[in-house]
């Protein structure tokens, strides 16, 4: 390239430094190791303008990286602060985001302007409280969302996001167990009044109301549960499910159509137990199924035609699974009370015929085995050695 020495030395501190002996005498500068010789020609041509914002504008965000990269090699300081400032202005995609973030990080020019063009992307260090009350307000907000559509777009939304935020080790924003508990507790709150409502309801109450109030309630609680599950932080709840005795009674004295929803909470907890997402003692797994088994029973033909969001298999295959974690003696007075159940409601209740097999075959095949082999050592040690 020709170029003027002055304008090379005026703008550029490593310019300035090759070119400051023998002044009026040309000189040969090369440049060694270019990665990129365009962007390093057009650096240069940006010594020569006047007005670098305007020359930069519309500018793909890589290639202005480019120019800010080689700006900070030649020590070109209008170059790095019109390539930052246009940074800092410019949206970026999600790609273009971590090529700023690593470009930044890589050349270190600790330089306000530099931070400013990563403000969007940091912030000062909050402490674990503060993120918890974030995210708290986040949450609470969805349970009261006003308008339906919203409420579901926003929780399938969060839960995809903190989700991906525990694959990738983010803990930026995280939600603490007894943020979740506390809005457990007060949609258990709401389940209650809400049933309580139902159980001494008159005529000038609209039914279709509430029966949404109650499939809201209970479907903000499965949200909850959800998240508290993929966080390894649902065995506590088993047990709060499982003592709502009050609810449990309530639940029984309302139509079906008014309750079956609060039923997937627990068919929701077999498939977590069942699938190895939560580890309870047997005490609380019998517990929930004492509680909550004989309403799930009851509510399973609704549940599967009402909501097409219910897998009847997976919920199928959970209560088998936890029925089979019980104790022998568990086991067989609940498969006793399904079998008799199962042959006078048919498909209207869950069909465990796997699990019942499971069980027969613990029960008396591998009894009776056990005593065959016991009465041939017998045998056997009845024979001179």
């Amino acid at each position: 390239m020709d170029v003027h020495k002055s304008v090379l030395a005026s703008k550029s501190r490593f310019f300035a430094e090759k070119l400051r002996k023998d002044r009026g005498v040309s000189h040969c500068v090369e440049i060694s190791d270019c990665d990129d010789v365009e962007v390093y020609v057009e650096t240069v041509v940006l010594m020569y303008c006047e007005d670098l914002k305007k020359r930069l504008m519309g500018e793909e965000v890589s290639r202005v990286l480019g120019l800010l990269k080689v700006s900070a090699a030649l020590m070109f300081d209008e170059g790095i602060a019109s390539c930052l400032e246009y940074l800092e202005a410019v949206p970026w995609s999600e790609e273009e985001e971590e090529k700023v973030k690593s470009q930044l990080g890589e050349l270190q020019l600790h330089d306000s302007a530099s931070d400013q063009v990563l403000l969007r992307v940091s912030s000062e260090p909050s402490t674990s409280a503060r993120a918890d009350e974030i995210l708290s307000r986040l949450l609470t907000g969805v349970l009261q969302a006003k308008d339906d559509r919203a409420r579901r777009e926003m929780k399938t939304l969060i839960s995809r996001l903190l989700r991906e935020d525990a694959a990738n080790d983010g803990n930026r924003l995280d939600v603490s167990k007894e943020t979740l508990y506390n809005l457990c507790h007060r949609c258990l709150s709401s389940l209650v009044l809400c049933l309580s409502e139902a159980t001494g309801m008159d005529e000038k109450r609209d039914r279709g109301v509430l029966m949404a109030e109650i499939a809201r309630e209970a479907d903000n609680m499965q949200w909850i549960v959800d998240i508290m599950v993929d966080k390894k932080m649902g065995e506590d709840f088993v047990k709060l499910w499982a003592d709502q005795k009050e609810l449990a009674v309530l639940h029984s004295t309302i139509p079906i159509m008014y309750r079956h929803e609060i039923s997937r909470i627990t068919a929701q907890l077999c498939i977590a137990i069942g699938s190895r997402h939560l580890l309870v003692p047997k005490d609380t797994r019998f517990s929930l199924l004492s509680t909550w088994l004989e309403a799930l029973y009851e509510d399973f033909g609704w549940m599967r035609r009402a909501s097409r969001s219910v897998d009847k298999k997976l919920v199928e295959e959970g209560l088998s699974q936890t029925i089979l974690t019980l104790p022998l003696h568990q086991q067989q007075a609940i498969m006793l009370n399904w079998f008799d159940r199962f042959l006078n409601k048919g498909d209207d209740c869950p069909n465990i015929q796997k699990a019942f097999e499971v069980w027969w075959r613990r029960a008396f095949i591998k009894h009776v085995a056990e005593q065959e082999n016991h009465r041939l050592q017998i045998t056997v040690c009845d024979y001179p050695s």
